[in-house]
Formats: structure tokens, C-alpha cells, sequence
């Protein structure tokens, strides 16, 4: 029995003009791999296959998959770093085809954190340049010739304004622990003063200890900046923590988009479901009671999606007609819910324990 029906099939929610931030529309990449023999040719691999949806003005969304679900490509699309098809709004002017001048302005408004804080970082810059010259840069791109005592005055404000002492512009990359250089690259991320940060798992390569640090960071930022944040993750508990509301990607879609609280206490799409479940809880007795939803077998490969929904081969609810064979798009079940499932919250209904009940607030 389908417990709630989708009334239609659009994009995600699109917020009041006058609140609307960041939007996507039907974002498409692919990429093309060579064949691994003699006249095998080339094959084609879409890594996010159409995403659509949009963010206000100070929310934070969440976005949260495993890993080679499209999270960080999906990204790197909305500031151009990879060739894409779709549309991208920013505060309701299309900047899709922006090219030259236009587009410097753009990426200075919307900028990207990298995951992996050793990478992002030029070892043979201090930090002082690091955090410096894109301080400079945007001094230039608004006409402003800034002078060196200007732009050091700058980098001490920022690098405090992240929790780092004055004399870390002084220092290299290698110096400084995980935390602190994503510290460092937050600081030149907001360096040109931007609207919007993307935040590409931040905290991943980080220990547990260091990860709410750099959240508590984002989230005090935020405030203090009135930034729109993307917040990109593979783990739920971590995204609950600072998120809006969450966007589900499975494949290269989104697959359950909705308010934060919502998504955990009645998550609608199975994958939701088995993410939830995954969260260990810090009661022994309450881990205990908890029914769990183990999927089985491995992630398709994005060479091979599966026909019908992708997510089929590994759900507990599958129906050979018609999750094999029809691909549900995303529709909207509930205002501002949305899912791409033949039986959305199937998983609350009497044969199913709602794992995400037992899953403690953050």
C-alpha cells in the first residue's frame, strides 16, 4: 500500500524571489571514459544527472550521499570548475554563460571549501599570500588599489576571525594541523567577501574531535556573515547538525529533498532509511532495540545504472513492476517534501520499524 501518492512532477522547491540565494536547474555532467582494450571506444558516465533545487538567502542546505554518489561534482558544476548542462541562478539573475570578467565577479560571490585541507593548499605559499592575494584581488576587481598594510591588516582580521593567532600568516601549510588548514582555507574562501559557501565535505579528513570545531565554526560564521552554506557530507548526524534542510543523492539524483527534522523523523525514501539506520546511537540499550536495515550488495556503477530506479537492486521494498522498470522522478509528497520513490514511506508502515525514531537529536 502506498501511504503517500506524489500529486506531481517538478523541480525542488523554489523559495520567494526576494529570499532566493543560489538555485540549480536540471544540472547535468558527464564525463568520458576511454575503453580499457583495442577499438573498445570511448563510454560515457553521467555523474549527476539532473539536480535541481534551490537555496535561500542565510539557510543552509544539506546534501548528503555516499561516496561517488555526484555530492562534490555537483559542487565543483555551480562554480565552473567542470562543464555542465542546466541552469544556475544567483539571487534569480541566470549565470550560466557567463564568461571573462563576469564570471571573476560571480565565482568572487560564491565561493568553494575544499575536502582535503593537505591538497587545497599551495605548501610553498605562506599564509600570509594565501589568504593575501585573493584580499588584494578583490580590492582590484572593486577598483580599490589596497596598500601591503591594508591587505596584512586584512589577512590578521580573517585569520582571527576563524580562531588563528596573528602569527600564522607567517607560516607554511605544513606546519599547521588538519583543523587549522581547513581553518586557513575557510579564511581564503572569505577572503573576497562571498554570499555563498559551498563547503565540500570540510570535515571528512578531519578527526572526530576537530570535525564539531569546524562546524560549530561554519555555523558561528554564518551568523555573524549572514552566508548562504551548501553543506556537503556523507554522514546524516553530521549534516543534521548544521542543515536547513537535506537533499539525498543517490546516483547522481536526488532521490528525498526536504526540512531537516522531517527527513529524520520520517524519512519517506528507503536509501534515507538505511542512512539513518546507520548512525550509531550512544545507549546500548536503544542500539539494541533498533531494528536494522542493512543493504545489501555494493553501489551500481555510474557506467551501468541500473533500469527503473536506480536504488531497486538494493531495497528491501522493490517490486519487479514497476521499480524495475519505471525510473520515479521526483515529485512533491507533502509541502516542501519531495521523493523519488514508487512507494515512498513504505519503511513507517507496520512491517517496518521507523529506524530514524530511535536516532537522538544533535
Amino acid at each position: 500500500m502506498r501511504l503517500l501518492e506524489p500529486v506531481t512532477t517538478i523541480e525542488p522547491p523554489a523559495v520567494d524571489d526576494d529570499r532566493e540565494m543560489l538555485a540549480v536547474e536540471d544540472i547535468r555532467v558527464t564525463f568520458a571514459l576511454r575503453g580499457g582494450g583495442l577499438g573498445s571506444g570511448k563510454t560515457t558516465v553521467t555523474a549527476v544527472d539532473g539536480v535541481s533545487f534551490s537555496v535561500a538567502r542565510r539557510e543552509t542546505l544539506g546534501i548528503v550521499g555516499e561516496s561517488g554518489c555526484g555530492k562534490s561534482t555537483l559542487a565543483n558544476a555551480i562554480v565552473r570548475l567542470v562543464p555542465f548542462t542546466g541552469r544556475i541562478r544567483l539571487e534569480g539573475t541566470d549565470v550560466t554563460d557567463l564568461r571573462g570578467d563576469a564570471l571573476v565577479r560571480f565565482r568572487r560571490r560564491v565561493q568553494l571549501v575544499f575536502q582535503d585541507p593537505y591538497a587545497s593548499l599551495n605548501p610553498r605559499l605562506s599564509v600570509r599570500r594565501l589568504v593575501g592575494e585573493p584580499v588584494q584581488f578583490a580590492g582590484r576587481a572593486r577598483g580599490e588599489k589596497l596598500s601591503n598594510d591594508a591587505i596584512a591588516a586584512r589577512v590578521v582580521e580573517l585569520l582571527g576571525l576563524v580562531g588563528l593567532a596573528p602569527d600564522a600568516a607567517d607560516r607554511y601549510p605544513h606546519e599547521f594541523s588538519g583543523g587549522q588548514r581547513q581553518r586557513i582555507g575557510l579564511a581564503r574562501a572569505l577572503s573576497v567577501g562571498p554570499d555563498v559557501i559551498l563547503a565540500d565535505e570540510p570535515v571528512s579528513a578531519l578527526d572526530v574531535s576537530v570535525q564539531a570545531q569546524i562546524i560549530n565554526l561554519l555555523v558561528d560564521l554564518q551568523e555573524r556573515l549572514g552566508l548562504t552554506l551548501v553543506f556537503i557530507a556523507h554522514d546524516l548526524a553530521v549534516v543534521r547538525h548544521v542543515s536547513d534542510r537535506i537533499a539525498v543523492m543517490y546516483l547522481g539524483r536526488v532521490v528525498e529533498l526536504g526540512a531537516a527534522d522531517e527527513l529524520y523523523t520520517g524519512p519517506l525514501h528507503p536509501y534515507t532509511v538505511a542512512l539513518l539506520a546507520a548512525i550509531p546511537i550512544p545507549d546500548p540499550d536503544a542500539q539494541a532495540g533498533r531494528r536494522r536495515l542493512v543493504l545489501t550488495g555494493d553501489a551500481p556503477s555510474p557506467v551501468a545504472i541500473p533500469s527503473g530506479c536506480r536504488f531497486h537492486p538494493r531495497c528491501p521494498i522493490a517490486r519487479a513492476e514497476p521499480c524495475s522498470t519505471v525510473d520515479p522522478p521526483l515529485g512533491e509528497v507533502a509541502p516542501g517534501r519531495f521523493v523519488a520513490c514508487h512507494f515512498p514511506g513504505e519503511l513507517a508502515s507496520p512491517e517496518f520499524t521507523p529506524v530514524a525514531a530511535n536516532v537522538p537529536s544533535a
